[in-house]
């Protein structure tokens, strides 16, 4: 019997659960894996062993934003591209987020432009497994 083809992990982090529900679908739908917190310091609490190849994350979340989540050092040592979305229209917040994410998108995000800038990043949703 063959064995499954493994999936990359994408972190998907937003405090809004319907988002975060929308965005993992989604991700889910173009056959990655996902695994979907509601703030910054649960997804850093298993970072390490989660084996996530991608951060999706809202600026804004609480106590740690997108923000300080794509500038801390776990995130870096791990070298995680981290795509950052937002809703808000501050134009600081926006070069901060070009300056610091792999990719900022904001919201609302036309149809494809997450996924289109996920494979463009972390590549196919499939492991290359050596033989």
């Amino acid at each position: 019997m063959p064995m499954a083809t493994p999936r990359k992990l994408i972190a998907v982090i937003d405090d809004d659960a319907s988002i975060r529900n929308a965005l993992s679908r989604q991700m889910r739908a173009a056959g990655f894996r996902t695994l979907a917190f509601q703030c910054a310091e649960e997804f850093l609490s298993v970072a390490a062993s989660c084996d996530a190849g991608l951060v999706i994350s809202d600026i804004h979340l609480g106590t740690m934003s997108g923000l300080d989540l794509a500038v801390h050092p776990q995130v870096i040592e791990l070298q995680l591209p981290v795509v950052l979305i937002s809703g808000c229209n501050d134009p600081l917040i926006s070069a901060k987020a070009q300056e610091v994410a792999a990719v900022f998108l904001q919201k609302p995000i036309p149809p494809g432009k997450l996924l289109e800038a996920v494979i463009d990043t972390l590549g196919s949703p499939l492991v290359e497994v050596d033989d």
